[in-house]
């Protein structure tokens, strides 16, 4: 065989010969048309079976039953369609309880996938039987009733367009749940990068139409779009064809895709089996295909001419497609089996499908000599290949039967009084009470019975049958055997967890996957801890991946964009999970709050002691001079500011949060107050002193205590309107430390506590000039020269605390203050009162007044 004739034999439809418009003729039209194609020729168009050259078809309008050239190649998988209706039909005669007094018939006509023939076999359906007239019946025994539509949309679309002007029911299927099915099929394993070939009709059209924003939202994206050209009418050359085919091939050889979606008519298996098989006739660089899934639509099947039994069916290998549901009828197979040419002689497609399913030839056939072996009529259905002959029943075939019976049990339902009419009459049944296609309507909305395989069939509320899919797996043996495998199921009638269902172990890959399931990607997979960053000009899944920045997480892959952690959480080191921040404060339990509580509690005992001790000794020189309640006073404070640091420890509440910060500010204005104070009444003490001063009258108790008292109520008054104003309050810090919720006292007006902190700085500074002033005034017990240094150390705390305040957060900074007052008024306790301590008990006799007026003398 030439391949102009293989091709050419690929791209004619699907059909069987000896339909009732015209039979296969004996001439083999083959070697004319190679002829005529290679004068430059072109075919004009081809009718089912027939092929017609240009000077052929003026003359098919006038006369249907033409006798031209043919090739009858048959789609030999399609004849089970045509038992199926057979099967349904004697059934129901069978059945009396059924229909009891009628007869169901049926018509059986070729639309040649071609629009003008299918409008031609329905306005016979209108006319009376051998007279074309349409809209003209006067044959009482054919009453037309219901049109089972053909398998293809387009069909059944022409067929509607005349049966819907009178009303006529035609049962066609709904494609809209297939396409969600396809949807699913893809979602439920990944894959997201696939290619689409589909029939080049208006019914590929919309199937793209259709599934391609369903895949948009879906997150699916495809590589490529082809179409299988439809060759009804051909106008172009069968180069063209070749080249078209030859095209596709090498896009789906070089694709990165591993997915092909597939939607096409009952022929597109042997239109793509012969595309894939071109390496075998055309001398190129192409290699072997290199191993897809399939995804095939309901409409298709695996079907092969009897010149593609012999190819390697491995392309296909793995395929998944989607099949109406079916089940196995009790005694179809009986009945397949005992059909054969010999007791079939009413069949009219039995022979043409012997033959070419065999591989045989009668003796009388009407082809010529196209087969070695002859046939015998005895041969065995079982025997053949499963994409020749199926002996179980097919998903088309299933709605076949099952259309049959909707209608036998809407006229059930229509005459529910036939058991009056059983009487004979002259041998023949008595005429049922006349009815009308449109009356059938209602009746078959309301349908619902349960089929010779158990199975419930009724329409929806939308007058749609409740179609139910199944996800079949193809599976080709080395061989050339073949099966197919149930692996699934879509039911979008289901709930919507129970509406697909696939059983992944029972699935059969493609050898080049090596049983592994298949990924089909642009991309990697974006895993998580990384978004997806789209590529300029490609589509949506291509992409690039980016890290998620810090504070943002993705915890699935292929998410498009980064999670920003909510405020209580933060980000996890590879960026994939959200994890609830710790909440903080500077706690009793932990180390460093007990370290400083221990610090605290040991200033505070030492202040305390010297302050026993100064009260043990009050009567002494060196507790007398500089004023003792002053000194009294002074310990005090030191003794009030260690203990006010414990208020920065613990969580913070509302009343420490108003406490801290003001108890800390008066307290240790009070007690630098006394400092300055004391260091006041050393200097007047030593100007009154000079003959005829007059600051003789300011130096006394008075002075200090009133100079104490009005320091203080100045820091008091500042921090009154801080409360009054803008308090403190307890607050969440989430934003400082990624990983840390920090509880804090918010202080609410800054410039309020820099206040506060500027005028002790402002006490502070004071007293160390008048001191650094006093420190070599004449006395005996001259603390001078001790607050200077004290007030020294006082303010390079609190300048050094400012800048390390700020640049803390947290516990750390809750720390830094608690460190401040805990070193300065340590500070002032050391510098003031040690020295005093070491005279007053280790060195008792250098505080008596004896031993300084000895020193002075």
């Amino acid at each position: 065989m030439t391949l102009l004739e293989a091709m050419f034999l690929v791209l004619l439809p699907p059909t069987l010969c000896k339909t009732h418009i015209a039979e296969c003729t004996a001439s083999d039209p083959l070697p004319i048309l190679h002829k005529y194609y290679q004068e430059g020729g072109a075919i004009i168009g081809s009718i089912g079976s027939h092929i017609y050259l240009p000077s052929e078809i003026m003359s098919f309008k006038d006369q249907p039953n033409f006798t031209s050239y043919s090739i009858p190649f048959v789609l030999t998988k399609n004849y089970q369609h045509i038992l199926a209706l057979v099967f349904a039909v004697t059934e129901i005669n069978a059945n009396h309880q059924l229909l009891s007094n009628i007869t169901l018939g049926f018509n059986i006509y070729e639309s040649y996938y071609n629009a003008r023939w299918t409008y031609h076999a329905t306005m016979e359906l209108l006319s009376t039987k051998n007279r074309f007239i349409p809209n003209y019946r006067c044959d009482i025994q054919n009453n037309l009733i219901a049109v089972v539509g053909g398998l293809e949309p387009e069909t059944s679309f022409y067929m509607a367009t005349m049966l819907g002007i009178y009303n006529i029911p035609q049962m066609a299927p709904n494609e809209a749940h297939q396409y969600l099915g396809i949807v699913q099929l893809l979602l439920h394993f990944e894959w997201t990068w696939v290619g689409i070939i589909t029939v080049d009709d208006d019914n590929g059209e919309r199937f793209v139409r259709t599934l391609i924003p369903e895949f948009s939202l879906s997150g699916i994206c495809f590589a490529f779009v082809e179409k299988i050209p439809q060759v009804t009418y051909l106008e172009l050359h069968i180069a063209d064809v070749l080249m078209k085919g030859r095209r596709v091939y090498e896009i789906i050889r070089t694709s990165q895709t591993n997915v092909l979606v597939c939607f096409g008519d009952t022929e597109s298996i042997a239109k793509l089996r012969s595309w894939m098989y071109l390496p075998h006739y055309i001398e190129y660089t192409a290699t072997e295909p290199k191993g897809e899934v399939w995804i095939m639509s309901a409409q298709m099947d695996f079907t092969s001419y009897f010149f593609q039994r012999s190819w390697n069916r491995q392309v296909f290998h793995g395929a998944l497609s989607l099949a109406i549901h079916t089940n196995e009828l009790l005694g179809f197979q009986r009945f397949l089996q005992s059909r054969n040419p010999i007791r079939s002689k009413d069949d009219g497609f039995i022979w043409d499908f012997w033959e070419q399913a065999f591989l045989c030839q009668f003796s009388d056939s009407l082809l010529g000599k196209k087969f070695d072996d002859n046939c015998t009529g005895e041969e065995k259905l079982d025997n053949l290949p499963r994409d020749v002959f199926e002996m179980s029943m097919t998903g088309h075939s299933y709605s076949i039967y099952n259309a049959v019976y909707v209608v036998a049990h809407a006229l059930h339902a229509m005459y529910p009084s036939l058991d009056k009419h059983r009487r004979l009459s002259s041998g023949k049944r008595q005429k049922p009470p006349e009815q009308q296609p449109w009356q059938l309507h209602y009746f078959l909305r309301s349908v619902s019975f349960n089929n010779n395989a158990g199975e419930t069939v009724s329409f929806d509320p939308n007058g749609e049958l409740v179609t139910v899919f199944d996800i079949i797996n193809w599976v080709a043996f080395p061989n050339q055997s073949f099966r197919k495998v149930k692996v699934g199921r879509i039911d979008a009638k289901a709930a919507p967890c129970q509406a697909f269902s696939i059983n992944e172990d029972a699935i059969t890959w493609h050898s080049r996957f090596n049983q592994a399931l298949p990924t089909s990607l642009c991309s990697d997979y974006c895993p998580p801890g990384f978004s997806k960053r789209r590529r300029e000009g490609e589509p949506f899944c291509c992409y690039d991946r980016n890290p998620c920045p810090e504070g943002k997480i993705s915890n699935q892959k292929n998410m498009d964009d980064c999670v920003t952690c909510s405020l209580e959480f933060y980000s996890n080191a590879n960026q994939t999970l959200c994890i609830p921040k710790v909440i903080t404060f500077l706690s009793y339990e932990e180390p460093l709050g007990i370290s400083l509580v221990i610090v605290t509690v040991s200033f505070s005992l030492t202040t305390a002691f010297v302050l026993a001790t100064f009260m043990e000794h009050r009567d002494t020189p060196i507790v007398k001079a500089n004023n003792r309640n002053l000194t009294y006073t002074l310990l005090t404070s030191l003794l009030l500011c260690f203990l006010s640091s414990l208020l920065f420890i613990g969580r913070p509440g509302e009343v420490t949060c108003l406490l801290r910060q003001t108890v800390f500010g008066i307290i240790f204005s009070g007690a630098i107050s006394c400092v300055l104070a004391k260091t006041i009444t050393v200097v007047l003490a030593f100007v009154a002193t000079k003959p005829g001063s007059r600051i003789k009258k300011w130096v006394g108790k008075r002075l200090a205590h009133s100079l104490v008292l009005s320091c203080s109520l100045i820091q008091g008054g500042i921090c009154a309107v801080w409360l009054a104003t803008s308090p403190p309050f307890p607050d969440l810090d989430m934003n400082s430390k990624t990983e840390e919720i920090i509880v804090e006292c918010n202080e609410a007006s800054p410039t309020m506590f820099y206040c506060v902190l500027g005028y002790l700085g402002f006490l502070a500074m004071v007293s160390f000039k008048v001191a650094f002033l006093a420190r070599k005034l004449p006395d005996s017990f001259n603390e001078a020269k001790f607050i200077t240094f004290s007030m020294l150390m006082f303010c390079s705390v609190w300048l050094s605390f400012v800048p390390t305040y700020l640049s803390t957060k947290g516990k750390s900074m809750v720390a830094v203050e608690i460190f401040s007052i805990l070193a300065s008024a340590g500070g002032l306790l050391a510098c003031i009162f040690f020295p005093k301590c070491y005279m007053i008990l280790l060195m008792p006799e250098l505080s008596k007044r004896e031993h300084f007026i000895r020193r002075k003398t």
